[in-house]
């Protein structure tokens, strides 16, 4: 089988593009030989979102935040680019070199939160979740694709 390359691109890559790299390399790496994440602008990696990863046994506290041009700049292919922010500023992602699939799936911001960490930790935990489901999904498909190929 060939395995593939994938971006997955949010604003600052402090939060959904980590957790989506993260739970990617964590349940498709017979899929994918390069997983990466980036942002539209640099970041810093949201402390909260590590305490909830580190909840699903995924240590991302060593990831340091990119920018997506970064990989622009260095003419860097991906089979699958993944914009994982809400729909305005998926808009914002830059157009990347090579013929690849370009997603776009919408997550709230867990920056945008409001309320004690506890309440804020819910719901980030909520948002983890989605992800986590939505990269299990994805990555059925694409094992039921190799599948009939």
């Amino acid at each position: 089988m060939n395995r593939k390359t994938a971006l997955f691109v949010c604003i600052h890559n402090s939060a959904r593009s980590q957790m989506a790299e993260a739970f990617l390399k964590h349940h498709a790496s017979d899929l994918f030989e390069r997983v990466e994440s980036a942002g539209i602008e640099a970041g810093e990696l949201n402390p909260l979102v590590v305490i909830v990863m580190a909840e699903k046994g995924i240590d991302i506290s060593q990831n340091k935040t990119k920018k997506a041009m970064e990989f622009v700049a260095a003419g860097t292919h991906f089979d699958y680019v993944t914009t994982v922010c809400d729909e305005a500023n998926a808009e914002r992602c830059p157009i990347f070199p090579g013929i690849h699939v370009r997603q776009k799936w919408f997550f709230r911001d867990p920056s945008s939160l409001e309320g004690p960490e506890d309440k804020k930790l819910a719901q980030i935990r909520a948002i983890r979740d989605e992800i986590e489901e939505t990269i299990v999904n994805w990555a059925e498909v694409l094992r039921l694709k190799n599948q009939e190929a």
